[in-house]
């Protein structure tokens, strides 16, 4: 998650907030719906996150 989010702020920064908004929105999907690794509370494993994330920018 913090790879995407740095993603995104990079996007924001290069001037493409539209694409950064949805990665924003990917992660609060992804996080809302309870995918979560373990460091931080889930049981999801780092492809099941991935996977999610796809799955909601799609």
């Amino acid at each position: 998650m913090g790879a995407v989010g740095s993603a995104a702020l990079i996007l924001e920064h290069l001037g493409l907030p539209d694409q950064a908004a949805r990665l924003h929105k990917a992660i609060q999907a992804t996080t809302a719906a309870g995918v979560l690794t373990r460091d931080v509370g889930g049981t999801a494993t780092t492809e099941d996150v991935t996977k999610a994330l796809v799955d909601a920018l799609n």
